[in-house]
Order: C-alpha cells, then structure tokens, then sequence
C-alpha cells in the first residue's frame, strides 16, 4: 500500500498462463500450472484455439513437448487437437520448422497424413518453411516417416506443386522427387493387389446375376476403367479427374434385377471410392409426391438428403412425368427437384422402370437425357434362367429367411425345373414377374411341402426336402 494505493503489478510481474509458459519455455512455471490444474492439460487459447501442446510444438519447447506426451494424469494430451485453421501441433510444428518437437510428436503416433480443413498436410507446409528457411530437415523427418509426397490439398496441389510457385534451390525439390519415385514403387503391388481382390468380389457379385450377359460385361468393362485409374492414380499418373457422377437409366420388366444391380453398384462405386457409402435409397413416386402444393418439394428434398453419399434409385420414374403435359402433376416438381441434385456430386441416381415408358421420359425431357450418361437394359429371363434363379436363391437363402435350411430334391435339376416353368406358364407371366415368379414358386412350394408331409413323419431329410411335386402344386398359384 502506498499513497492508500494498491500496488500494480509491472509487466513482469504478471501471472504468467499455462500458454504463456507453453510458449517461453517456462517449463518450471508450466509443470506447477498443471500440477495445480491438470484440466489445463489441453486448454484452448483465445481467437487460435490452441492447445498448450500446439504452442510449445511451433515454439520448439522441447522439453515441455516431452512432459505434455508424458503425461501421467487421468486424462491424456490430444494428439490430434485441431486450431482455428483445423491445425495439429504437427502442423504447427511443420510449419515453423520445428524438426525436434515433429519428432517427438511422431514418435508418440501423432498422424503423419493429418489434414488441415483445407486439406493441407504436415508435409506441405514444411515445404513452405524449409524453401524459405534453405534447411530440409523437417521434410526429412516427416518423409522418414513415409508422409505421402503425392498427397492432395482441396485445390488438387500437392508438395511439389506448391514447390514449383516458389524460388528454391534444386535440393528440396530433388529431396521430393526421390521420395515420391520409392513411393510409388512400393504403391503398384498394392494397389495392384487391392485391385485384383475387388475385380474378383465383384466377379463374384456379377455371378449371382442370372442371365444379362451383355449388362454384366458393360458392369465388367466399366468396373476395370475404375479400378485401372485407380491404379493409375496409385503410381502418380496425372489422368483426368473431371467429370460428374454416373447417373444411370435402368430399363426393363420387373424382376430383371435392377434394384440388385444397384446394389451391387453401390458397393463398387463404394470400394474404389467414388461414392462416401454404398447405401441404395430406394424410392417410388408416393415417397416424393405430396398431395397439396408445397409438400411435394419438400419430400423429395428430404429423400434425396437421405441418400447423399450414396445411390437415389427411383423406381418407375416415368409415373413422376405425366403422359399429357399440359395436365397439373407435381411428379414435374419432384422430376425437376432429383434432376438439381444430379449436378452437385452429392447423390448418385439411378432412374428406374418399364422400357417403353422410361424411353419416352428420356426422349421427352432434355433435362434427364443430358444428365443420364449411362441406360442399361435388363432384358427378361428365360425359362433356363429363371431355373437357375431358383436354384442360387436356395444356396444362398439367410439365416433369417422362412426358406433356411431348406433343401432341393434331385428331382429338382435345373433342367426339370426350366421344363416346368415352360409347360406351367405363359410368356406374359414371365415377362410380367421374372425373378418375382420365383420367389412365388419358392414359398408355395414350401407350403405344399408342409401339408403333404404326413404327421407321423420323423425323417429330418423329409421335413426338409422340397421335391418336384412341391413346385408342380406350386406353380398352378401364380398370378394370370
């Protein structure tokens, strides 16, 4: 008290913050904070969001660094924390040069390939510092640690692209450039490796459809191109990457297999990374229509929200386009709200229904046709198909399916079941149902297994076995 006056504190003498001494080294003063305070382990600043740890890793404070990533409290240090710019302490150690504190964070499993929100690595921005700084040895401890030298920022720069803006010797460059070449030398087994094991689960997924020869070579033939860019891309071959989702038109009967062949695209397209998920959202008109102006918008809208990162399969797209357009319809609203999604990359969509009808939409609508790069036909199944159908559907029946456990008679070849589909049907059922027919003749025949076995019957083969009697009984239920 002098004067009746509190004495202020100098500059000096003010209290110093866990940031504060994050940043000057004051690992004495630093130690005592936490100690004190162990929630300030991972407190953020004001305005940069920054963790002590950040600070002390773009400040080099070694010795602080090495105290934080071994710490023994309850909680532990965050690694991977991001600043306002979506940065880690790796970043900001990158980016300042601060080779002993990357290290460090390296050895501790700080991610190597972290992105800031703009997409930007560790890697790149050491790139910035050591041209400026003449001194390599950060980017030689993040290559050290196998950081991607083709690794993309979200304007598609990588390291070297940034390298070639900026006036440098030609060591950091040829440091680069040596790294990226073993780099790729070690990716083409694996992605040829990779590539192999998804061209053979998609020949697998290809197998199960009956029939549609010249679909599943079209799938065949567009399957590989994705898979040899991939490959491609693997060994840092520069190929185009423009272009807007494959938005589809599947033509055919029902029960051609369009909404499996769907499915089997979305695990693809999934696979090689084009889609986020290989979700199918299946939808018809009355999930996207309303009945009173406004509804129907906001329907479709949410619809198509539900399917972002995946496939929109909208199933008898010609009832959302009216045949006599001078007619109020708000399926128009619901056409005309998919086709805005189609050009965001957001939602692959597949339009989906009877030939004739969905030729007149594509012809009709300029629109659809310019957004619909690829119509497949789903031609109908034959009698020999349909048979083959039926016997993969009992292979492969789930564990939750009324058909598990169930078995074919030998009298139930192939052949005899294409000869009785032939005798037992028309051409009209058969285009109007295919794969539907079936799935008809699998569950009636089980029922007529049920009343012909006898009660006294203990034979666990018997209670099992559907025989060709069971499908001849069956069959004579289908719908005319």
């Amino acid at each position: 008290m002098e004067n009746g006056q509190d004495k202020q504190p100098s500059g000096s003498e003010k209290l110093k913050t866990i940031h504060d001494c994050a940043q000057l080294g004051d690992i004495d003063g630093f130690q005592k904070l936490l100690q004190d305070n162990p929630t300030l382990l991972n407190e953020r600043n004001p305005f940069m969001l920054e963790t002590p740890l950040h600070v002390s890793a773009s400040n080099n404070k070694t010795e602080i660094v090495k105290f934080l990533l071994e710490w023994k409290g309850d909680d532990k240090v965050d690694l991977e924390a991001k600043n306002a710019y979506g940065e880690t302490p790796l970043h900001v150690a990158a980016t300042n040069g601060c080779n002993e504190a990357a290290r460090l964070l390296l050895a501790h499993g700080a991610l190597v390939e972290a992105k800031t929100k703009y997409g930007v690595t560790p890697l790149n921005l050491s790139v910035c510092h050591s041209s400026r700084a003449e001194d390599c040895s950060i980017v030689e401890t993040l290559l050290e640690n196998n950081a991607d030298c083709d690794a993309t920022d979200d304007e598609g720069m990588t390291p070297l692209d940034h390298l070639s803006k900026i006036q440098e010797s030609g060591k950091l460059r040829g440091l680069l450039l040596s790294h990226q070449q073993k780099q790729r030398k070690t990716r083409l087994p694996e992605a040829c490796s990779k590539q192999n094991g998804r061209v053979d689960a998609l020949e697998k997924e290809l197998s199960n459809i009956v029939g549609l020869d010249e679909l599943k070579m079209q799938l065949g033939k567009w399957a590989k191109g994705i898979l040899m860019n991939e490959r491609r891309k693997a060994v840092g071959l520069e190929i185009s990457t423009a272009g807007r989702l494959p938005h589809m038109a599947f033509l055919g009967n029902p029960g051609t297999g369009k909404t499996m062949v769907a499915r089997i695209l979305g695990r693809l397209l999934h696979g090689v990374g084009i889609l986020q998920t290989d979700k199918v959202k299946e939808v018809q008109r009355t999930d996207l229509v309303g009945e009173y102006v406004g509804q129907t918008g906001y329907k479709t809208r949410e619809k198509i929200k539900e399917a972002e990162g995946g496939i929109l399969f909208v199933d008898e797209a010609y009832r959302l386009m009216p045949e006599d357009r001078s007619s109020c319809d708000y399926g128009l609203e619901a056409l005309e709200e998919i086709m805005s999604s189609m050009d965001d990359g957001k939602v692959l969509v597949i339009f989906a229904g009877y030939n004739e009808p969905m030729q007149r939409v594509i012809s009709s609508n300029e629109g659809f046709s310019r957004r619909v790069t690829k119509i497949l036909k789903f031609e109908d199944l034959s009698c020999e198909e349909l048979a083959n159908v039926l016997h993969i559907k009992m292979n492969n029946q789930a564990k939750d399916s009324l058909l598990h456990g169930f078995k074919l008679h030998s009298s139930c070849s192939v052949d005899a079941i294409a000869r009785l589909i032939k005798r037992a049907t028309t051409e009209k059922q058969r285009m109007k149902m295919n794969g539907g027919l079936v799935e008809i003749m699998l569950n009636n025949a089980k029922g007529n297994l049920d009343l012909r076995i006898s009660d006294d019957c203990v034979e666990s083969d018997e209670l099992l076995m559907i025989k060709l009697e069971d499908f001849e009984a069956a069959i004579r239920f289908l719908p005319q």
